[in-house]
């Protein structure tokens, strides 16, 4: 009778488990995506950068519609990192938080350029980007950024 009593117990409780109820999605993996990206300015090599994006995904900058990543990478982004002789993020923070396949990521940082001229630029950023699972992968759907010179 106990063998009984157990395998009904089992029973139920794998009936009370909808079938359709999935693992949580690993949302710090959605802040490696973001990682990667911020590397590959860092490096100043957009290589291979584009896959880290959707097709779709929408770029805005400072208060501009930049377009899809493609968009916002040859008319904005990479003529941007040519006239740069180095970038740096420093004091990078970040806060990732999910709503199912959606991960919503909050970054703040200071970074500095050096441009090719020798002419140093300091800023305070902070970046707002909305990433979607898809195929097991996390792609960036929106990206917000914008920086301001620091406080004094």
């Amino acid at each position: 009778m106990r063998g009984f009593t157990a395998a009904a117990i089992g029973l139920a409780l794998a009936m009370a488990v909808p079938a359709h109820a999935a693992a949580t999605p690993d949302y710090q993996a959605a802040a490696a995506t973001l990682a990667q990206y911020k590397q590959a300015i860092e490096s100043r090599d957009l290589s291979g950068v584009e896959a880290l994006f959707a097709p779709d995904a929408q770029i805005f900058e400072s208060g501009g519609v930049e377009g899809n990543f493609a968009h916002y990478r040859d008319h904005h982004l990479a003529p941007e990192l040519k006239a740069f002789k180095s970038f740096a993020f420093s004091d990078y923070k970040i806060s990732v938080r999910g709503e199912g396949e959606v991960a919503l990521a909050t970054e703040t940082y200071n970074y500095t350029i050096v441009l090719t001229n020798g002419e140093t630029i300091v800023r305070a950023g902070v970046a707002t980007s909305v990433l979607k699972r898809t195929d097991g992968q996390w792609r960036i759907i929106s990206l917000h950024s914008s920086s301001r010179k620091p406080k004094a």
